[in-house]
C-alpha cells in the first residue's frame, strides 16, 4: 500500500512539472529558457548574513485567485512557479488579480531531522502586496510592504508529522490605494508596467540555535580606520556578547567584542578603499557568545568606503568618494523583465545587468522606484558600482514644479498612508543598510507621492548619516537634503543650480530605437525620440555626453541616463528588453561614459 501511495504521489510531482510551462507569445530572456523548475533561484538569498542549514522552498505551489474576503479555497485552480508573480509568464499562469479579489497560494514541506531541537525560521524575500501566513492551518502573522524581507519563527506551529502545511493569501490593490508600487499600473501602457502580485522573491527555511543573531549593521569610516558594528539578537541578554572577527583573504586582521546591547569598533589599519575602480571586500564573521560558547556565527561582509560632499577649487559643491571628486554617472534601471516582470529568471541574469552597465563604462545605477533582491545588492558590492536606491513611488501627487524651488502647499497623505510610508521606508533602509554599494538614498521620485519633505529628508539623513539623501528626484525642490536633483529629456539642460549642494541630472536621454523581433509590442512603442538604427542612437548619445561634460564644469557633479534596458512598451534602453540585443555601439559609448566619468580626476 505504501509502494502504491509513494508512486501515485510521483505520478502527480511528475504530472505538475510537465504541465508548468511559460505562458503567452511575448519576448523572453535567453535565461528563461534553461529554467529548471525543480531548482529554482538555487542560490542563498541573503549574502549579507549567511548561515549554512537553510531549505530552499521555491518551486510548484497551488494557487487559487478568489474573491477578497472568503475562506481558504477548497479546490486550488492550478500550480504556479514560486517567485514569480502570477501576472508574469514564468509563473505558468500569467492572470490578473486586481484589487476585488486575492491570490491563495499553498504547499506542503518537510523540515530535515537533523534540525531536531533546533528553532526553524520561515522567510519571504518579498511578497506584493499585504500578506497572510497560516502553517497547519493556524495563523501564524501577516505583512504589509512589498518589497522588503519578513520572517516568521514557526516552530511553535509545526506538527508531529513530515508534512507541514504553509497556506499565504495575498491582496494587492496596485495603483488603487495609497501603497508603493512603483511602475506597476492596473492597465498597463507608456511609462506603465504590468501590476506584480503575489510571492516575487524567494521563500525559504532556516534552522537557528535558541539565541539567534537577527541582524548585523555595519559602517565604515575611513577617516578614522575605523568600523562600527552593531548586531540584534533574538533571546539574547545583557549577559551575552558578540565577537567581530575581520578577515582579508581569510587572514583575521582584526576583531572586537562588545555586548549584544551595545556597539563596537573593530580597527582596519591601513585599510583597503572600496571603489569602482577596486571594489574590495573584507570579511566578517559575527559569533554570538553565552557562557563563553559560541551559540551562533553568521558569515558578512563590508567594504570601507566614504560618500561626502566638498568645494572644489572654484566654489562648486562637488560629491567625493573617498575624499576624492568623483562624478557619478550611471543608467536609471527599473530592474523588470519581460519573462519574470520583478523577478529575473536566475542569478545569472540578475548579475548581467550590472555587469553591462560597467562594460558600458558607467561608474552607477539609479535603481528605479524598484528594491531589487539582496543578491542584486551583493552583485554591485562584487561588481563596484555605486548606488542610488530610490523609494518606490505611491499614493498621489502635489502640483509638480519641477523648474523652481517650490513654494505652493505640499500633498498631505492620510494617516493610514504616511503611516505605512515611513514603515515600509524604514524597512528598506534596514534590508540594504550594510551594503557598500549604496550611497544614496532617494525618498522621492519627481513628485510622485511627496509630502513632508524637510521632514522625511531629515529622518532618513538621521537615520542613516553615512549616507547621502537625494531629497526628491526631479521633485519640487526644498532646501533640505543633500543634493539638488533636476531632470530634464531628451538632452542634458541646468536650468536650476545650487550653491550650497551638489547640483545634479537625475534623469535625462531617453533615445529610442525599436528593434524588430524583440519588441514586447508591435504597434504601441515609446521614446523621448526615436532613430531607425544603432550609429543614429549612438551619435545622439554621444552629443548628449559632450554636452554634459561641458555642463560638468559648470557645475553638474552627477547624471543619470534613461535607461539600461527597454521595458514593455518604452524602446529607450541601451539594450532591448529581452537582453538579447545591444542596441548602441557600445565601444563609442564606453568611451564617451569614460571621459564623464573621470572628468573630475585629478
Amino acid at each position: 500500500m505504501k509502494k502504491i501511495l509513494l508512486v501515485l504521489i510521483c505520478l502527480g510531482i511528475c504530472q505538475a512539472f510537465a504541465q508548468w510551462k511559460p505562458v503567452g507569445e511575448k519576448i523572453k530572456t535567453s535565461w528563461a529558457e534553461k529554467i529548471d523548475i525543480k531548482n529554482v533561484l538555487p542560490e542563498y538569498p541573503r549574502p549579507m548574513m549567511v548561515r549554512t542549514e537553510w531549505q530552499n522552498l521555491n518551486g510548484l505551489w497551488d494557487y487559487a485567485i478568489r474573491k477578497a474576503g472568503m475562506a481558504e479555497p477548497v479546490e486550488f485552480d492550478g500550480s504556479i512557479l514560486v517567485p514569480f508573480a502570477v501576472e508574469s509568464s514564468l509563473s505558468g499562469v500569467q492572470k490578473t488579480v486586481g484589487q476585488e479579489n486575492e491570490l491563495w497560494y499553498k504547499r506542503s514541506f518537510s523540515v530535515s531531522p537533523k534540525w531536531k531541537n533546533k528553532k526553524i525560521l520561515l522567510h519571504f524575500g518579498a511578497v506584493d502586496w499585504k500578506s497572510d501566513i497560516w502553517l497547519n492551518d493556524i495563523k501564524i502573522g501577516s505583512h504589509k510592504g512589498g518589497y522588503t524581507p519578513f520572517t516568521f519563527d514557526i516552530t511553535p506551529f509545526l506538527n508531529n508529522t513530515t508534512e507541514q502545511k504553509l497556506v499565504v493569501r495575498v491582496w494587492d490593490p496596485t495603483d488603487a490605494s495609497f501603497q508603493p508600487h512603483g511602475k506597476q499600473v492596473s492597465k498597463p501602457n507608456s511609462i506603465w508596467y504590468t501590476a506584480v502580485t503575489g510571492i516575487w522573491q524567494t521563500v525559504w527555511l532556516e534552522a537557528v540555535p535558541e539565541k539567534y543573531i537577527t541582524s548585523v549593521k555595519s559602517v565604515p569610516n575611513i577617516d578614522k580606520g575605523l568600523l562600527n558594528i552593531r548586531i540584534t539578537a533574538e533571546g539574547a541578554t545583557k549577559a551575552e556578547y558578540f565577537e567581530a572577527k575581520v578577515l582579508d583573504v581569510a587572514k583575521v586582521i582584526a576583531s572586537a567584542k562588545a555586548s549584544t546591547s551595545e556597539a563596537t569598533e573593530v580597527s582596519i589599519p591601513d585599510a583597503k578603499l572600496w571603489s569602482p575602480e577596486s571594489p574590495f571586500l573584507y570579511d566578517l564573521q559575527i559569533s554570538l557568545i553565552s557562557n563563553g560558547i559560541v551559540v551562533d556565527q553568521v558569515k558578512s561582509y563590508f567594504a570601507m568606503r566614504k560618500i561626502s560632499t566638498q568645494r572644489d577649487e572654484n566654489g562648486i559643491v562637488r560629491l567625493q568618494l573617498n575624499n576624492k571628486d568623483c562624478f557619478l554617472f550611471g543608467p536609471l534601471d527599473q530592474g523588470w523583465w519581460p519573462d519574470g516582470l520583478y523577478t529575473a529568471a536566475c542569478d545569472e541574469a540578475l548579475k548581467y545587468d550590472i555587469q553591462k552597465t560597467k562594460d558600458f563604462g558607467f561608474n552607477m545605477i539609479r535603481k528605479h522606484v524598484k528594491v531589487e533582491p539582496a543578491r542584486w545588492y551583493t552583485h554591485c558590492d562584487q561588481l563596484g558600482i555605486l548606488v542610488w536606491q530610490d523609494m518606490p513611488s505611491g499614493d498621489r501627487s502635489p502640483q509638480w514644479q519641477s523648474q523652481q524651488y517650490f513654494t505652493g502647499n505640499e500633498f498631505i497623505r492620510s494617516e493610514e498612508s504616511e503611516s505605512n510610508y515611513r514603515n515600509e521606508w524604514k524597512e528598506i533602509i534596514n534590508s540594504l543598510y550594510s551594503n557598500p554599494s549604496i550611497i544614496c538614498w532617494v525618498p522621492f521620485n519627481e513628485a510622485w507621492g511627496q509630502f513632508k519633505t524637510k521632514e522625511i529628508v531629515e529622518w532618513t539623513k538621521a537615520y542613516d548619516p553615512s549616507r547621502l539623501v537625494n531629497p526628491a528626484s526631479g521633485g519640487n525642490h526644498y532646501p533640505v537634503g543633500d543634493l539638488l536633483d533636476l531632470h530634464n529629456y531628451p538632452g542634458p539642460k541646468m536650468y536650476l543650480y545650487d550653491g550650497q549642494r551638489p547640483t545634479v541630472l537625475g534623469e535625462y536621454g531617453g533615445i529610442g530605437l525599436a528593434v524588430e523581433g524583440h519588441l514586447w509590442s508591435t504597434d504601441k512603442n515609446w521614446g523621448y525620440i526615436q532613430f531607425k538604427d544603432s550609429k543614429a542612437v549612438t551619435d545622439e548619445y554621444v552629443k548628449y555626453g559632450e554636452q554634459l561634460l561641458k555642463m560638468i564644469k559648470s557645475g553638474f557633479s552627477a547624471a543619470v541616463y534613461t535607461q539600461t534596458t527597454d521595458v514593455e512598451g518604452e524602446v529607450n534602453g541601451l539594450m532591448t528588453y529581452d537582453r538579447k540585443v545591444i542596441k548602441i555601439e557600445e565601444n563609442r559609448v564606453n568611451d564617451i561614459n569614460t571621459k564623464i566619468c573621470k572628468s573630475l580626476n585629478k
